[in-house]
């Protein structure tokens, strides 16, 4: 029999944490496997139910829509993942119970860490959307000192979000809309600080409709970053280059977030040396 670790969410055809993992195991000489598995909003317990009763099964990362939703199926839950509020990536125990992790955070933050190893006078972040990947970017940012202006469908929604999860703080909550048409804002002179501009929403992404965002919003020298990994180069990342910005891909978090669940999945660190190959593995 031979350990395997997977991936669930709906859709999850687009996932490429199959190729990240998998690249991992072979890189490492690990017998071993990570695969993919649609698994629909309402079969979500019934699925856990099945493979927690299988000891080869050593756990799954979680996508959308269920990052919410199953949290309240897992035995325990880690610490971050308890004040996050949502669940991306699940182990099973040796006795079949299962725990709950948010890698998402680490993940985030990893691709910009050098950056906030600096000293800022101010820093702020825009954040797109209101989902569970948006709940561990507004975690992170907060304790990483941001002002966070969080937009969504629903600014009640934000509003409540951004109470819970970054209490406290001079935060904003508005509405999605607010970004689509141009404004005349002059920034003020935006050195020694950093700005980031996020899509944590599923906007842009494959069979999605597209994100409006008009690059007027954005305060010079921003970072922008997309969470959206199909496509990689999303259409909000190339509008940003063409308005002079820096830009961060999904694949950036992505991979900063699996690093720590392949760790429990199959007890070892990940080859982060061969980075450069794995990012044209799955860009080719």
């Amino acid at each position: 029999m031979t350990r395997y670790a997977e991936v669930i969410g709906d859709p999850i055809a687009q996932s490429k944490s199959p190729a990240i993992h998998n690249f991992w195991l072979s890189e490492l000489g690990i017998e071993g496997r990570y695969d993919h598995c649609l698994v629909k909003l309402e079969d979500l317990g019934d699925y856990l139910a099945r493979r927690r009763a299988d000891p080869d099964w050593r756990g799954c990362n979680v996508t959308m829509p269920h990052k919410l939703s199953i949290l309240k199926l897992m035995d325990r839950l880690d610490p971050l993942a308890a004040q996050i509020g949502a669940v991306n990536t699940v182990v099973r125990e040796a006795d079949g119970t299962l725990t709950g992790y948010n890698t998402d955070a680490p993940g985030f933050l990893e691709p910009v860490r050098e950056e906030l190893g600096k000293t800022h006078l101010f820093r702020m972040a825009r954040i797109l959307g209101t989902g569970g990947a948006a709940r561990a970017i507004i975690a992170a940012l907060a304790k990483e000192h941001f002002v966070i202006v969080l937009a969504g469908r629903d600014p009640a929604k934000a509003r409540s979000m951004l109470d819970e999860l970054a209490p406290g703080g001079e935060h904003h909550a508005i509405g999605l809309d607010h970004f689509a048409d141009a404004t005349d804002f002059a920034f003020d002179d935006r050195e020694q600080c950093f700005d980031l501009v996020i899509n944590a929403s599923p906007l842009g992404m494959t069979g999605q409709p597209p994100l409006s965002f008009d690059f007027s919003h954005a305060p010079p020298r921003s970072v922008v970053y997309d969470i959206v990994t199909s496509p990689l180069d999303t259409r909000f990342l190339q509008d940003a280059r063409a308005a002079g910005f820096a830009t961060v891909d999904g694949l950036s978090m992505l991979i900063g977030q699996a690093d720590a669940a392949f760790t429990h999945f199959f007890g070892a660190r990940p080859p982060r040396d061969r980075d450069g190959a794995l990012r044209q593995l799955i860009l080719s």
